[in-house]
């Protein structure tokens, strides 16, 4: 019989997945802004070339 189970008699549960979300977090903001980076990838700027729109024109400031 298999005896993974003492892993967690090791490790606090709590903290192994709390720490695995933070991981899988930072790791998913870190692959999106290298692709959003990376001119082929850029999905603002494809969907901008395709589809024709301007960009946003601020605002004249108050007199």
């Amino acid at each position: 019989m298999s005896k993974f189970y003492k892993i967690w008699l090791i490790f606090d549960p709590r903290r192994v997945f709390v720490a695995q979300g933070v991981f899988l977090f930072l790791l998913a903001a870190m692959i999106h802004l290298v692709l959003l980076s990376n001119p082929s990838y850029n999905w603002f700027d494809i969907a901008t070339a395709k589809h024709g729109y301007a960009p946003a024109v601020p605002a004249a400031p108050a007199p």
